[in-house]
């Protein structure tokens, strides 16, 4: 039975101030998954979270999201609460994480007990017994956060049974596929220039006050902004959007001419309502590699936009602590860049 979307959370509202919050989790502990398995579990920690489960789904080529999804999944277990269990695209015949296997994320039937899904995938081609715990969830309204390559989280073959989830889908009803349908925005194109021109959050100044932007202020990442124009987010709420910098570097000025003018959006939360008439809540947030985690803005995004997902708005905090759990080096976003011989339990607590 998928419980996203129709469970009633009771929650104070937490004053302890972001500091004391991150040093009160440190003394806490952990349970991991069982040593094997092909996937990871963070579980045991107090906080608003507590009682409330987040699956992390990663799988991509360029972006590293096996480094970024693992350590998010920390600070929402650790400094939160949240029973978080992080998957990994496994080559089958080693059980190490490999993000280049398109056809192997074990453990999405995590999903069948899951509040929230936050989902990194780039052109996965899944078969049908995994592919199907995606549908079941989404189809039942559940909460879904999209993170960079979510948009094109999917190619799958036309005559397959979940052909309707593929980016490029033209299927009555699901044109552009789960990105267009559930996330607001299939894949379109780079924007920004690809590799030499980073992204810079610009909070859209008629939403400060909104929830999930407590405490952000600044969003830098090096990865470049995608296009993503409007109307193609329906309902969707503009949170923030990107400014196309010229260079890798957070003081490097805005590029000139029409890039930034207007600029794209980033970061956007919508109420998504498939065919079958079940609605349910999406945030997408068009950065998302392991370096552009090292900005603590876009972390402190990511998590207030789970909490406001789980239902847990009134739980959150003016600044969610947002600090690292562990050390974290992200490896520079690029093909064929993964630390190979990498299993799903060297991420396990403690490392």
């Amino acid at each position: 039975m998928y419980r996203a979307g129709r469970r009633i959370h009771w929650h104070v509202r937490y004053s302890v101030a972001p500091a004391a919050v991150c040093a009160l989790a440190l003394a806490l502990s952990v349970s991991a998954a069982s040593a094997g398995d092909p996937w990871v579990v963070y579980d045991g920690f107090e906080g608003p979270g507590d009682g409330t489960h987040i699956v992390l789904i990663s799988g991509d080529e360029e972006y590293r999201s096996e480094e970024a999804l693992p350590q998010l999944g920390k600070i929402l277990a650790v400094r939160h609460g949240f029973k978080c269990t992080v998957l990994f695209a496994i080559d089958p015949e080693t059980n190490q994480i490999d993000p280049n296997q398109r056809e192997n994320i074990p453990g999405l039937h995590a999903l069948e007990s899951a509040d929230l899904m936050i989902i990194a995938t780039r052109f996965r081609n899944l078969p049908d017994e995994q592919m199907r715990y995606i549908a079941e969830y989404v189809e039942a309204g559940g909460a879904v956060l999209g993170l960079r390559t979510a948009v094109a989280g999917f190619a799958i073959p036309w005559d397959r049974q979940y052909a309707r989830y593929s980016y490029d889908s033209e299927i009555e009803g699901w044109e552009g596929g789960f990105g267009q349908q559930v996330l607001g925005q299939t894949w379109l194109s780079h924007h920004g220039r690809h590799s030499h021109e980073a992204t810079r959050g610009a909070l859209a100044e008629e939403e400060r006050g909104y929830p999930i932007l407590n405490g952000v202020r600044e969003i830098f990442g090096p990865t470049n902004v995608y296009e993503s124009p409007l109307p193609p987010l329906g309902n969707g709420k503009v949170l923030v959007y990107g400014e196309v910098v010229a260079g890798l570097a957070p003081d490097d000025p805005p590029v000139e001419g029409t890039k930034n003018d207007p600029m794209m959006p980033i970061a956007w939360k919508r109420t998504y309502e498939l065919v079958d008439g079940n609605e349910g809540r999406a945030f997408t947030a068009t950065m998302g590699a392991s370096e552009d985690f090292e900005s603590e803005g876009l972390r402190r995004l990511v998590v207030n936009a789970a909490y406001w997902l789980t239902g847990l708005k009134d739980a959150m905090l003016s600044e969610a602590c947002v600090a690292y759990v562990g050390e974290y080096e992200p490896t520079p976003f690029g093909f064929d860049t993964f630390t190979a011989g990498v299993r799903p339990e060297n991420h396990a607590w403690p490392e």
